[in-house]
């Protein structure tokens, strides 16, 4: 980076740290933002949430959303590549859905600008639940009969209620309950002084002083407030050439680039929260970094430009434990059936299989 543009990139973070120094330690809202053009239903929540566990929805019906997004976790799979249909993978780790809310942008790279965006990739990605199109997807939701009674109570003025637009906005529906507040570090905030541990207290003050909240502000420490569909990006490694570029691929992938082919955009990523961090090992856009402990020292470095001590990490490590907020009770839906048929292709075409012998 030539110094001029460096300067002005440091410049840039400087006036991002205090930005979010004033507003940094805010609990989080008990309630995401609702767009105007999906408000929340129970009979569309509920729709939402059975979508969300029916695997039918993809190729083979062997993967839902949960597959990856397990919401009877931490709303990841704790892997570093989620398997998709056909035994693939994906290059980018698949993030968190909880508290995915209170995000203005979706994805690592923030191409899809709402909830309802985003819930329509996965199940049309050929690596992810590979249906070939949405009207075939749509076409198997048809198939199933009593989806019809549970499409129409949630969107009781569409005259043709299963679509794929109503399908994600149920989708996301669902999605914006799946909110963590009440975490330790929610309470302190509120008043709580003894929520925290004193390593706690002091690893929170250790995170602002080193500068981590000039990217990981506001309540949900993915960034300031942005208006919807307008993403907060920041450049990833900000200080390349450190030994964790190799050592964790951290270049290979462009990032936003990938998805808009624009120079400027090389490197560039959706700030992720870090609520409920503890429990989404392995961690970075690839899944490469396995444990709390060594994100933070790869952050510190690539980010900050920081070779932090064994204290101060101990003491980061703590307070991001102290992110882990209040799991709302999850149960599974009982699936909407098919009665004497199943709509599940029974072979796999792309499957091969070993010839017959005597």
């Amino acid at each position: 980076m030539k110094p001029l543009s460096r300067y002005l990139a440091l410049s840039g973070l400087c006036a991002l740290a205090l930005t979010a120094h004033a507003q940094q330690w805010a609990a989080l809202p008990e309630q995401p933002p609702i767009p105007a053009d999906n408000p929340q239903s129970q009979a569309k929540i509920d729709l939402g949430k059975t979508l969300f566990f029916d695997p039918r929805l993809s190729e083979h019906g062997t993967l839902s959303c949960n597959s990856c997004h397990n919401v009877m976790a931490g709303g990841d799979d704790n892997r570093p590549n989620s398997i998709g249909m056909h035994d693939a993978r994906g290059g980018r780790s698949a993030p968190t859905v909880w508290n995915a809310a209170y995000q203005s942008v979706q994805f690592w790279d923030g191409r899809a600008g709402t909830l309802e965006e985003q819930a329509k990739g996965p199940i049309t990605n050929p690596i992810e639940m590979g249906m070939s199109d949405a009207a075939v997807a749509v076409g198997r939701l048809e198939q199933i009969p009593a989806y019809l009674p549970l499409f129409k109570a949630a969107f009781p003025a569409a005259s043709k209620p299963i679509t794929m637009d109503n399908v994600a906005k149920a989708i996301a529906a669902y999605e914006r309950t799946l909110v963590t507040p009440d975490s330790p570090y929610d309470r302190y905030v509120k008043g709580d002084k003894t929520a925290l541990t004193e390593q706690q207290a002091r690893g929170m003050k250790t995170f602002g002083e080193l500068g981590c909240t000039a990217c990981h502000a506001g309540a949900n420490f993915s960034g300031p407030p942005m208006p919807m569909a307008q993403g907060f990006f920041m450049k990833f490694p900000t200080f390349a050439g450190s030994a964790f570029d190799k050592q964790y691929d951290l270049l290979s992938d462009t990032g936003r680039h990938a998805s808009t082919g624009k120079d400027s955009d090389k490197h560039m990523w959706r700030v992720p929260t870090l609520r409920n961090i503890a429990l989404t090992a392995p961690y970075m856009h690839n899944g490469k970094v396995p444990t709390l402990e060594e994100a933070v020292r790869v952050m510190a470095k690539t980010q900050l430009n920081r070779d932090i001590d064994a204290t101060q990490l101990a003491d980061v490590v703590a307070f991001l434990t102290s992110l882990s907020g209040r799991f709302p009770e999850q149960t599974m839906p009982r699936l909407p059936l098919t009665n004497g048929n199943s709509i599940v292709p029974p072979i796999d075409p792309h499957l091969k299989t070993a010839k017959a012998t005597d």
